[in-house]
C-alpha cells in the first residue's frame, strides 16, 4: 500500500491531490495539510501534527495524533516516521514543495533519508516531481517529452549515465559548482537514469 502525505506548503495543488490520490492509498495529513485533503474531498487515515497552523476543525471519524509544538522535527517527518513505525515502504509527499525555501529543504531532506534506508520516496508538487537517487539504475520510461534535470545531492560530484535522452550522458561527472545538468528532456519511451557514483537530486517537470 502506497503511503501518501499531504502537508500544507501554501502552493499545494487541490487539483493535482485529486488526480495523484488513489482508493486503496493510505493518505495522511500533516498539521494543515488537513485543509487541502479536504478541499480535495480526502478523508484521511491519519492525521498528525501539533495544530500550529490548522484553522479547521478536526473530523471526529479520523485517528488524530497531536504533537508537542516545541520538537526538533517538522510534522510532515514526524508522518514519515510514524508510518515506517507502522509498516509503510512506498511514499509520495504531496503540498511538501513550495511556500518557505527551509521547510521545502527540510523535506528534500527526508527523500534523502527514505532513500538511504531503501525506502520509495517521492515529493510533487505544481506538477514538479522531486527524488533523491543513489547508485544504481532507475527506469524512467513513460517520460517522454519531460524536462529533467540531475545535480549531485550531498556530495561534491555525482556521476551519471542517460539513456533516452535529448543529451545522452556515458558515465559524465556533474559537480556541485556548476549548472551543467539542468534542462534535459526525455525524447524516448523508454528511458532510464544511471547514478555510477555519488548521490543525485533529480526534478521532473509534468507540465
Amino acid at each position: 500500500m502506497r503511503c501518501v502525505i499531504i502537508s500544507g506548503s501554501p502552493d499545494t495543488n487541490v487539483d493535482e491531490i485529486k488526480e495523484l490520490c488513489c482508493p486503496d492509498d493510505y493518505i495522511v495529513c500533516a498539521d494543515s495539510g488537513y485543509s487541502y485533503a479536504k478541499q480535495a474531498g480526502i478523508l484521511p487515515d491519519l492525521i498528525i501534527g501539533d495544530f500550529d497552523s490548522l484553522k479547521e476543525e478536526l473530523p471526529a471519524d479520523t485517528e488524530i495524533v497531536k504533537l508537542n509544538t516545541r520538537k526538533d522535527d517538522t510534522d510532515t517527518e514526524h508522518c514519515v516516521m510514524e508510518c515506517i513505525r507502522r509498516g509503510h515502504r512506498n511514499f509520495l509527499l504531496l503540498g511538501s514543495i513550495g511556500g518557505r525555501t527551509d521547510h521545502t529543504f527540510a523535506n528534500i531532506a527526508i527523500l534523502a533519508f527514505l532513500s538511504e534506508y531503501h525506502y520509495k520516496g517521492v515529493a510533487r508538487n505544481n506538477g514538479e516531481e522531486i527524488r533523491i537517487l543513489n547508485k544504481g539504475t532507475y527506469d524512467m520510461s513513460g517520460n517522454k517529452g519531460l524536462i529533467f534535470s540531475v545535480f549531485p545531492y550531498a556530495c561534491e560530484a555525482v556521476n551519471v549515465s542517460y539513456e533516452g535522452a535529448e543529451y545522452p550522458l556515458d558515465s559524465f561527472t556533474l559537480t556541485y559548482n556548476v549548472s551543467r545538468g539542468i534542462s534535459n528532456v526525455f525524447n524516448s519511451d523508454k528511458a532510464s537514469i544511471t547514478v555510477n557514483d555519488g548521490r543525485a537530486i533529480l526534478l521532473i517537470y509534468h507540465r
